[in-house]
């Protein structure tokens, strides 16, 4: 495909920024099963936040074209060949990861409403509803913002100028594909939905990846991605699981186990490879001291903010104090990755554990210096649930520039998690 071409004669017009119900992560899905059967009952809001401030977003994307999109992805639903595919493939080595109950649902399935108002240069997006439904909104909304920001920028090139942008975008992503490849035992996938320059973008990234490194690429996070290229979905549970079951929790007490609750509920839905501990969202060293001892039966863990040595080195510090053997677990890195971390993260930790790497942003929006003024250039948006039933959600996370909540609140949650001093690290994406 020639993606410049096909930008500049279209203006994209003929491709839809979400195309799918299932153009979203797998983690979505799985999560959005289990809180189908768990919490329909929950009432919660979900919200857009834009940590790159310095990118006006309400500037930059036309009101009239935003609306468009969020209402076409309104309009989507279940196709047959997508449930089939749903219902019959095998994940993870597992048949049937989705209940008939839950696929019945999810047929019938339609995003809700949204809210959406310009404050200054920003805009403000929110969907309130029951759970399972508004947590649908997080990955379409961010592709949705971050294909239109792109849009804006490319609507002003000519036709060469789009074919040499393109050109040096391909190569970049093939030089560190050529790196990559250069890792033994190397294991990675594609994460970068979320914050993606576009889906045909993603697609071409993905193509070059299963291309480019064989058998040490293991899939995409995005479903119809994988459908399409017939490769592993890849994902397994986020954030957004304790922070709403800690908002909900009524003492200080059940605030404590909450984090807890979620691996709990999420063992009995789940088992093989998705029993991946993410535990950062209240403070990973908190997290392992107060952790159950079953929890260090699990196979893994992802190191998702803070520094990533420290993380994998905590995590290989509490297996071995829980009488596991690290070298059969697996650490998953996903925090804002590139070619040379990467190719770090491998040569620290290579032996001492199983490896695998999520690699996002830096792989599907890596425009830097290709545009100018930096016009294209990756910012960090994010989609997060803010309240559970009326209460404010927190997270606190290994990183203090992640955090969010009530300044009051987050000032309770570190006193119940013990968290104390952290050091900020910059939010690349």
């Amino acid at each position: 495909m020639d993606i410049a071409k096909r930008v500049y004669d279209h203006a994209w017009r003929i491709d839809p920024i979400v195309r799918s119900v299932i153009d979203t992560d797998f983690y979505k899905l799985l999560m959005l099963q289990t809180v189908y059967k768990r919490h329909a009952d929950v009432t919660v809001e979900f919200s857009l936040i834009n940590r790159s401030t310095h990118v006006p977003l309400a500037k930059l994307i036309d009101e009239g074209e935003l609306r468009e999109q969020l209402d076409h992805a309104r309009s989507l639903s279940l196709s047959r060949g997508e449930s089939t595919w749903l219902r019959g493939n095998t994940f993870y080595g597992k048949r049937w990861m989705f209940g008939p109950d839950f696929m019945s649902w999810l047929e019938a399935f339609r995003l809700p409403e949204y809210e959406l108002t310009r404050r200054g240069d920003q805009y403000e997006l929110t969907f309130r509803g029951s759970w399972p439904e508004v947590m649908m909104w997080e990955i379409p909304a961010l592709a949705i913002l971050m294909e239109l920001r792109s849009r804006a920028v490319l609507n002003g090139m000519g036709r060469f100028e789009l074919q040499i942008l393109y050109a040096q975008a391909m190569t970049r992503v093939w030089e560190k594909i050529e790196r990559l490849n250069k890792i033994e035992d190397l294991r990675i996938s594609d994460f970068g939905t979320r914050r993606r320059h576009g889906f045909l973008w993603q697609d071409w990234c993905v193509e070059a990846m299963i291309e480019g490194l064989g058998p040490k690429f293991t899939g995409s996070s995005n479903c119809l991605i994988a459908m399409h290229h017939d490769i592993e979905a890849i994902g397994t549970n986020a954030h957004e699981l304790p922070m709403v079951y800690a908002a909900l929790a009524e003492t200080d007490a059940e605030l404590r186990e909450a984090p807890y609750r979620v691996l709990e509920n999420w063992q009995r839905d789940y088992d093989g490879n998705l029993l991946i501990i993410l535990p950062d969202t209240y403070g990973t060293q908190g997290f392992l001291e107060r952790a159950p001892d079953w929890l260090s039966d699990w196979t893994g863990i992802r190191i998702d903010s803070g520094d990533p040595e420290a993380g994998a080195e905590a995590a290989i510090d509490w297996w071995k104090r829980r009488g596991q053997n690290p070298e059969e677990k697996l650490v998953i890195f996903s925090d804002g990755l590139d070619v040379a971390r990467i190719e770090e993260l491998h040569a620290r930790f290579e032996g001492r554990v199983k490896l695998g790497f999520g690699w996002g942003t830096l792989l599907t929006n890596d425009f830097r210096g290709l545009a100018p003024d930096d016009a294209l250039a990756p910012f960090s948006l994010v989609c997060k649930a803010v309240s559970a039933n009326g209460r404010p959600t927190v997270k606190l996370s290994d990183n203090p520039a992640k955090a969010m909540g009530p300044a009051d609140e987050i000032e309770r949650y570190k006193r119940v998690f013990g968290v104390g001093a952290q050091k900020a690290m910059p939010v690349v994406v």
